[in-house]
């Protein structure tokens, strides 16, 4: 089967750096304290013109510096990476180009800067409104300082997402409710509300091990802290586009909306994953994972790709099912057919639909909110997979 390149593309940049690791945090991030941002700067620049070799002229719709801790780059470094990107793939006018960022005063003094550099979208990782929630989740910022970071970036962007985090220890549901009141009427166009999730290899996953993290919610309160997210955000004129990701409708993440939809993205630096489709082939490609390893590549071969797969049509079908499926708008069953080798099952098809998980609707194929709940099974369930392959 001969694939097309994706009708939308975009580019995913990894800064690996950070302050302080925070202790639920399983990104490819780092503690350090000094950085010699002049080779990570040649760095970059040098894996996107090789990049541009291999995949040629595409309009780049796109781009997001996640990490890490993207606002510790200095930001005439970040305008360099876009001025290089416009020159390999064109960034139009209408590009959304994402950088995240803490909240703390040093990160704050340079919003303007990052604003003039070529930035349009900022995501602030508040994570919490409450002084207690931030220490228990080991954030360097206050509540305060949460919200004059939006204050100030609100005065540079048009375009705002704030991170929370629900779940927490000893987080109660009137709890989470207050906070979801407050931040709502801040009137950030973007609000991404994940559950906090214990990984086995974090500082939070060691202790919850032990049986030193007490407090984490039952699974049906974390489910009923997630419908009050629901409700409180419809309430507030934002809409659920997403599990976790509500939006003022326009503002909705048009980078996040690549990786849903199964488009394609070009992924640079430590760590970073990206989806491609190359002389008809559509493979996925990692990064070696320690900064020093993918520095010494991309100085020795221009490239700190250490994986390249070419994925199988099953893969793809699987991997699109189990994206798409997180979305409001659901799954393009005819899409979906044309990728499979095999059709999906349909008695277990029958069966979420007679508990209300799934509908189907015009040839697409939705999760209800109760079904949202329910996602990696309802994928494994429909098409033999297992999502943590992914």
């Amino acid at each position: 089967m001969t694939l097309q390149p994706s009708p939308e593309f975009g580019i995913y940049l990894h800064w690996p750096y950070c302050q302080s690791l925070c202790p639920y945090c399983d990104f490819n991030t780092y503690a350090a304290k000094q950085i010699d941002y002049n080779a990570w700067t040649k760095a970059y620049l040098r894996q996107l013109d090789h990049s541009s070799e291999e995949i040629g002229g595409r309009d780049c719709q796109s781009v997001y510096f996640g990490g890490g801790t993207p606002s510790l780059m200095p930001p005439s470094m970040v305008g360099d990476i876009l001025t290089r990107i416009d020159r390999h793939w064109t960034l139009s006018d209408q590009a959304e180009v994402t950088l995240e960022a803490n909240p703390s005063s040093s990160d704050t003094q340079k919003f303007s800067d990052y604003r003039a550099a070529g930035i349009n979208r900022l995501s602030i990782g508040v994570q919490s409104l409450r002084n207690d929630g931030l220490k228990t989740l080991g954030r360097q910022h206050t509540s305060t300082e949460a919200k004059s970071a939006f204050e100030i970036s609100n005065r540079h962007f048009k375009r705002i997402n704030i991170d929370l985090m629900f779940g927490r220890p000893n987080q109660s549901l009137k709890t989470w409710e207050k906070e979801l009141e407050d931040v709502t009427l801040w009137g950030a166009g973007h609000l991404s509300l994940y559950q906090l999730t214990i990984e086995s290899k974090t500082a939070f996953g060691l202790r919850h091990a032990a049986g030193k993290l007490p407090g984490l919610p039952t699974e049906g309160a974390a489910a009923e802290m997630h419908e009050v997210a629901e409700e409180i955000c419809r309430s507030a004129g934002y809409r659920r586009y997403e599990v976790s990701n509500y939006a003022y409708r326009g503002h909705e993440s048009r980078h996040n909306l690549l990786y849903w939809r199964s488009q394609d993205f070009l992924g640079v630096g430590p760590g970073a994953h990206g989806r491609l489709t190359i002389t008809g082939q559509r493979m996925a490609t990692e990064t070696h994972l320690a900064p020093s390893t993918w520095l010494n590549k991309v100085g020795e071969k221009g490239s700190g790709e250490s994986r390249r797969v070419l994925l199988s049509q099953k893969e793809q079908a699987d991997e699109y099912l189990m994206m798409s499926l997180r979305l409001k708008e659901g799954t393009d069953l005819k899409r979906l057919m044309d990728l499979s080798v095999a059709p999906l099952n349909q008695e277990r098809l029958n069966q979420w639909q007679t508990h209300g998980l799934i509908k189907i609707d015009h040839d697409r194929l939705f999760t209800t909110t109760r079904g949202s709940l329910l996602l990696n099974t309802l994928v494994r369930d429909l098409m033999d997979t297992d999502p943590q392959s992914f």
